[in-house]
């Protein structure tokens, strides 16, 4: 839960500063859109103030963990720029540095 979290307190920080930036959910990231977008959770509304053109649900991998029909229901774009997949190269070529928030162990 505190990576969700960091993920997007990171997210607001960069929009309060009026910044360009993407919030992506990949691989099994994907799973919290669901959990998210229920209005009783703890960072629904902090999930809610960051939709829009700059947050996006990798296409396949929502398809592979089965939280499809949930992404869609969320308003929240799939992007499947390369092979169902983001483009992360094309997000490097553009100038975007990435920041992940992974499990470490």
């Amino acid at each position: 839960m505190a990576r969700v979290h960091n993920a997007l307190l990171a997210a607001k920080e960069f929009k309060d500063a009026k910044d360009e930036f993407k919030l992506i959910f990949d691989g099994t990231g994907t799973k919290w859109i669901k959990e998210l977008s229920k209005p009783e959770h703890m960072f629904h509304e902090l999930f809610d103030s960051l939709k829009g053109n700059s947050t996006k649900v990798c296409s396949y991998c929502a398809g592979a963990f089965g939280v499809k029909e949930s992404v869609t229901a969320s308003s929240i774009p799939l992007i499947e720029e390369y092979e169902g997949h983001p483009s992360f190269r094309e997000l490097l070529l553009k100038g975007y540095q990435i920041i992940t928030f992974l499990n470490s162990q």
